[in-house]
């Protein structure tokens, strides 16, 4: 017999019984498990519960970490899919790893035991940072830049086209490609935790459990689960008609426009949507049913000689409603080009009286010409049906650049931009020329950032 080798004679099919049942689906040992019961009797183990039980604790924690049970001091891993749960005390969980851009260890690195061992030339908790980056630092920032411009948000640094979050504490709470996700606001002053423990936080809000509620699910109901969902299910099944919230059995409604008393939205469920009954919406304008009904709970009662989902259309007209439609909505995918309202084919543009939109079907918006301080193409040329005809010797969308310049136009904005990538300090502080900010009255500095007034505008 070789060194090593285990004698199971006159122990018929053992070792083919062994190698099936630690084979099983859902079970996976930790370590080799003993045959002590094939070799004695089921209750051969001699270590007492404690001892046993103390072997599969983690330090401070659960038994096997929770996903196992413990049999005689040795974890058997319980597993919905083979290799998932592993390690001495089940404390391997291999679908745990950080993720980047929605990819585990960023795909550049494979999980182990929770934490992403990164290939070569990549690190990082997700792998994400390259060793050596070949991007020019505006290059980098633009790719690092959130939806408003601002480089990771004001709550990290940029590192090779990815952001680096400030997690000063090791938390993880500051997080998102961008970093534009702060669970920190979840932590309630008082108990400091997240959520008052009756929540889950998602990207900085707390979504609370069932008869909790405030922005830190800090306030119980004094109603029933079942009784809050009653109270706020809508006529058509859905919570508070999917456009408001629940507040322990109220719906508090997403209310777009503050000028009325109550919004355009509004019910016991949130079921009228006055928004219906706008031609074009504009929340400040109260050009209900298109000026020729009645709006009720969303839907239009028009008055006699008008008619149409909106009472937009005259009984009078020649052309039936979608002739009507079709004639005002020219090349446009709206009729009127969305900036005005059609009636018998005829398009009235919006705001009345305010001749920048202007054409057939309003498809001109002379308003695209102008700058932030309300100047027409940067005072450097004539705007034409929304484009700016630049004068001989100036160029850009708003004609804010000099051709005497001998840069290219990405070459001038990267000279503007301030030290968090913002050009010339954000609207209305100044205006980019041939890498020079020239700054509005009251800024200075290199990149207009320079507030001189006496008061924070």
């Amino acid at each position: 017999m070789q060194p090593g080798t285990m004698c199971t004679r006159g122990l018929p099919g053992l070792a083919l019984l062994v190698v099936a049942v630690t084979s099983l689906p859902g079970l996976r040992p930790a370590a080799p498990p003993s045959l002590r019961s094939a070799l004695g009797s089921p209750a051969a183990c001699r270590l007492s519960r404690a001892e046993a039980e103390l072997r599969c604790r983690v330090p401070g924690g659960q038994l096997c970490s929770g996903r196992g049970r413990c049999d005689c001091g040795v974890c058997i891993c319980q597993v919905t899919e083979a290799g998932k749960y592993y390690g001495p005390l089940c404390e391997c969980h291999d679908w745990v790893c950080e993720t980047y851009d929605g990819k585990i260890c960023a795909g550049h690195g494979k999980c182990d035991c929770g934490k992403c061992k990164c290939d070569e030339g990549w690190y990082g908790e997700a792998c994400q940072y390259p060793t050596s980056c070949n991007l020019t630092r505006k290059k980098s920032n633009e790719m690092c830049k959130n939806s408003q411009d601002i480089i990771c948000s004001g709550a990290g640094t940029c590192q090779c086209g990815r952001c680096k979050c400030a997690n000063s504490e090791g938390n993880g709470l500051v997080y998102g490609k961008f970093c534009e996700c702060d669970d920190r606001e979840c932590i309630d002053d008082e108990t400091e935790e997240i959520c008052t423990g009756h929540g889950k936080c998602y990207c900085g809000n707390c979504y609370c459990e069932a008869g909790w509620h405030g922005d830190k699910c800090e306030f119980q109901c004094d109603i029933t689960p079942w009784e809050i969902k009653k109270r706020c299910t809508s006529p058509d099944g859905k919570i508070c008609s999917n456009r408001g919230t629940c507040v322990c059995g109220e719906c508090t409604c997403h209310d777009v426009d503050p000028t009325g008393d109550w919004g355009d939205i509004h019910g016991d469920t949130c079921e009228c949507d006055e928004r219906n009954c706008k031609a074009v919406y504009d929340r400040y304008s109260d050009d209900f049913c298109s000026g020729h009904g009645q709006c009720n709970c969303g839907r239009c009662d028009c008055k006699e000689g008008w008619t149409g989902k909106k009472c937009e259309h005259p009984r009078s007209c020649p052309l039936s409603a979608e002739e009507s439609a079709k004639k005002c909505q020219g090349n446009s995918n709206l009729p009127c080009s969305g900036r005005g309202k059609c009636e018998c084919g005829q398009c009235t543009c919006f705001p009345p009286g305010d001749n920048r939109v202007h054409g057939k079907n309003c498809e001109c918006d002379d308003r695209q010409c102008e700058s932030a301080d309300g100047e027409v193409c940067g005072g450097h040329g004539i705007c034409s049906c929304g484009r700016c005809i630049c004068q001989n010797g100036w160029f850009g969308k708003l004609c804010q650049h000099s051709r005497k310049c001998n840069m290219t136009e990405e070459e001038s904005r990267s000279l503007c931009e301030s030290e968090d990538g913002v050009l010339c300090s954000g609207k209305g502080n100044g205006v980019c020329n041939c890498g020079n900010c020239e700054c509005w009255e009251g800024w200075n500095g290199n990149a207009c950032e320079i507030w001189l007034g006496t008061e924070y505008p």
